[in-house]
């Protein structure tokens, strides 16, 4: 008896399962837009953007035009009590005013004309007019003055030159050799009011400090409107502090605005993305999270190539009843300077491909197989 051994291969085949890549045409879109407003506000003196511009972080939106206050008399800076950002309202309503000048000429004759010469001229004072004076004890303090008001009988003289005493009493003349028919009255040395400093809205840059000497004329300090946020502003410009792709315009050179208005919207580079259209059909091919192909269509040499990610797929359909559904879909990528809103893109999803090659195992059977083999 003869063992035959047979081999029995047997061969488990198992399909082989591909996806081919799905393409869709999208379009570049913002997914949000952002408003530049006014910190501060007052005239727009320079603006020059337009929608569809780029601006960055920290270009120049506009220039507003200060108000500018300037000193009304030659003196000396005195008591500053505000400073840079602090609103010129709140400051004259704790200490009266923003600053002071001391004036150059300090002196201020309250007079009256009972010791006038006795005459219809010498009784009646103009105001404007320069009188000439002296002490009444022994005529060594002299000084010469302009009437700055005059009332009845009364006036008053501020001195432009000379030094007197305070508190003294003084004869005051039309003529300068102090002659008695042209004494006008008599007065006693006072002292010369400071002059107050004001203006209005908000402090954004000092051009005087306290103990600065100033002529008549000399700009102070500049104001805009409103109050800063933060208490300061480095500058009457206004600074963008996003970067993207102007969306609209809302201000223009010459506009009045307020602080808090709308001067621009910008689309923001970080938020560009792609939107598709994703027929119902489709839907099994893409899903959220998924990463896809870029193909910007612009670059026919297909150098402007990136990957997105499937950020979202709308459950709303924007297709009209009747028709086969379409849902929106977004791809969140990463822009460069060439990008556009409203740029086409090839968007196409990546191969996914799970092959089984054929697997397969053999048997071995024994087989037994009885033989009478005759010597």
């Amino acid at each position: 008896m003869k063992k035959l051994t047979v081999l029995v291969l047997v061969f488990l085949f198992l399909p082989v399962l591909a996806f081919a890549a799905t393409t869709f045409e999208g379009t570049v879109v913002s997914g949000e837009v952002v408003s530049v407003t006014a910190p501060f506000g007052g005239t727009v003196s320079n603006f020059s953007l337009r929608a569809g511009s780029r601006i960055n972080t920290g270009d120049t939106v506009a220039t507003i035009a200060t108000d500018k206050v300037y000193a009304t008399a030659d003196g000396t800076i005195a008591g500053v009590f505000a400073q840079v950002g602090d609103s010129v309202e709140n400051v004259v309503n704790r200490y009266g005013a923003v600053m002071y000048i001391v004036p150059e000429h300090k002196y201020t004759i309250d007079a009256d004309i009972e010791k006038a010469y006795n005459s219809a001229e010498t009784k009646y004072i103009n105001i404007g007019e320069t009188l000439y004076m002296c002490c009444t004890s022994d005529g060594s303090h002299t000084a010469v003055g302009i009437v700055t008001a005059a009332s009845d009988t009364t006036y008053t003289v501020e001195t432009v030159s000379g030094e007197l005493l305070m508190e003294e009493t003084v004869y005051l003349y039309r003529s300068p050799d102090f002659a008695s028919k042209t004494r006008v009255g008599r007065g006693t040395v006072g002292r010369t009011a400071e002059i107050s400093v004001n203006g209005s809205g908000s402090i954004l840059r000092f051009h005087v400090k306290d103990g600065d000497h100033v002529s008549r004329g000399d700009l102070l300090f500049e104001t805009v409107t409103g109050e800063f946020d933060g208490l300061y502003a480095t500058s009457n410009e206004i600074i963008s502090d996003v970067s993207g792709i102007i969306a609209s315009v809302d201000t223009a050179a010459g506009k009045s605005i307020a602080k808090g208005d709308t001067l621009l919207t910008v689309y923001t580079m970080d938020s560009l993305q792609i939107e598709i259209s994703v027929n119902e059909y489709d839907l099994v091919s893409i899903r959220e999270g998924d990463t896809v192909s870029l193909s910007f269509n612009y670059d026919e040499n297909n150098i402007m190539q990136t990957t997105g990610t499937v950020s979202m797929i709308s459950h709303l359909s924007n297709s009209e009843s009747g028709s086969e559904a379409n849902y929106p879909a977004y791809i969140d990528f990463i822009p460069n300077e060439n990008i556009r809103i409203g740029m086409t893109v090839s968007v196409s999803t990546l191969d996914e491909a799970a092959t089984v090659q054929p697997q397969f195992s053999a048997e071995i059977e024994s087989v037994e197989e009885e033989s009478e083999v005759e010597e």
